[in-house]
């Protein structure tokens, strides 16, 4: 089958993450949604995504599609209920869209012939702070899903467990792939799984509380703290203390410092002593940029720290306050705190902003890609300026 997981209309209040991503893209839990899809319901799967972001994430169209909205997160009923519809069909939750089968002249012009009320429960990202808020189902979701019916890897007799091993159905809470390396360290299972991906290194002094994920080759540093909901994705290294932080991929928390109720893009890079407020110290409800008001707006929320789009860093002792919100390659440095919403491409601190200069900034990129063996691509390339001249050339308007 041919499936299009399209960008809803609420994802402008997923940035500054997709602005170098589709929704779809997002890792929420343990696997990014797509991946979530194609494990659920398995077809050829393609994007409807930015007109900027579609050359990296094309779109492929036969007559008969299956178009399912990308901040949905599959359940095996949810599945089902996508699998059965028949064309003209439309799948809704809340009044919204979430699944439709035809042409893509048909979807573009809403020309549904029925429209299904779903009865399963949903479970879906709507804004930036949703996929911490959320992670804990997430990747409880994810763990049944990625262990189902394979055996872990033993675990060391250097490793302290607490708390029951195994679920009530007699399922394990703890999943080790291959290649982990992992002695004396603490992992505190009481409260969910947690899931040790391939190559992964948990060096010895840490201690770890469940719900957890660390995807292939991610590093946890000597003596860390980490509270779950937390997910590590691939090739990230942390350090310090980390309780309920979602980081995408290629990122690093390398040394001390707190970082909480957080959302890390790809190849970004929190300086040593780096530290996030994520409580207001008067416990009011925390305020956090929305880009579609183009303004600080209420999210019902206590606690909120960093929100860091790809491309991102921070130098050493760097300080944000809580509900900080930092666009796509920020350059932040300096002594006090920054103000709680950065632009994207800004560089400096405290004292005040520069744009950066994208030829300064595509060097820092590519030295930092080239230490994984990756390539900044033309596309990808492409894509930042996009987002460069959008932010920049606003600003100077």
């Amino acid at each position: 089958m041919n499936i299009i997981l399209f960008d809803p209309e609420i994802r402008v209040q997923l940035l500054p993450l997709c602005f170098t991503r589709p929704v779809s893209e997002i890792r929420f839990g343990i696997l990014r949604i797509r991946e979530k899809w194609e494990r659920a319901l398995p077809g050829v799967y393609s994007w409807l995504t930015q007109e900027y972001l579609s050359k990296k994430y094309p779109l492929k169209t036969e007559e008969d599609n299956i178009f399912i909205s990308a901040n949905i997160t599959p359940s095996l009923m949810l599945a089902a209920e996508v699998a059965s519809l028949e064309t003209g069909d439309a799948l809704l939750f809340n009044d919204n869209i979430i699944a439709f089968r035809g042409s893509l002249e048909s979807f573009e012009k809403s020309a549904f012939t029925k429209k299904i009320v779903t009865e399963s429960d949903v479970l879906l990202i709507e804004n930036v702070w949703d996929i911490f808020a959320k992670n804990h189902l997430a990747l409880e979701n994810d763990f049944k899903v990625i262990t189902e019916n394979r055996e872990s890897e033993p675990v060391s007799d250097t490793v302290n467990i607490i708390g029951e091993r195994y679920f009530a159905d007699g399922t394990p809470k703890l999943f080790i792939e291959k290649g982990v390396t992992m002695e004396y360290v603490n992992i505190n299972l009481k409260g969910g799984p947690v899931y040790i991906g391939s190559d992964v290194e948990i060096q010895e002094g840490s201690s770890i509380r469940a719900p957890f994920a660390a995807c292939e080759h991610a590093v946890v540093n000597m003596n860390s703290k980490i509270y779950g909901a937390t997910t590590l994705g691939p090739y990230c290294k942390v350090g310090g203390e980390l309780n309920n932080v979602v980081m995408f991929g290629y990122a690093n928390k390398a040394h001390e410092g707190f970082l909480g109720n957080a959302v890390i893009g790809q190849w970004c890079n929190l300086g040593a002593g780096t530290n996030t407020s994520n409580l207001k110290n008067d416990y009011s409800e925390i305020k956090l940029w929305n880009y579609k008001h183009f303004r600080f707006m209420k999210t019902g929320l206590q606690f909120c720290g960093l929100i860091m789009g790809d491309h991102s860093k921070a130098g050493i002792n760097t300080m944000f306050n809580t509900a900080t919100l930092v666009g796509v390659g920020c350059n932040i440095f300096g002594s006090g705190f920054p103000r709680t919403y950065i632009a994207s491409f800004s560089e400096g601190g405290n004292a005040g902003f520069t744009d950066v200069i994208p030829s300064k900034f595509f060097q820092a990129a590519q030295r930092m890609m080239s230490r994984r063996n990756l390539e900044l691509t033309d596309i990808d390339k492409e894509i930042l300026e996009t987002i460069y001249h959008d932010t920049v050339d606003n600003r100077s308007n």
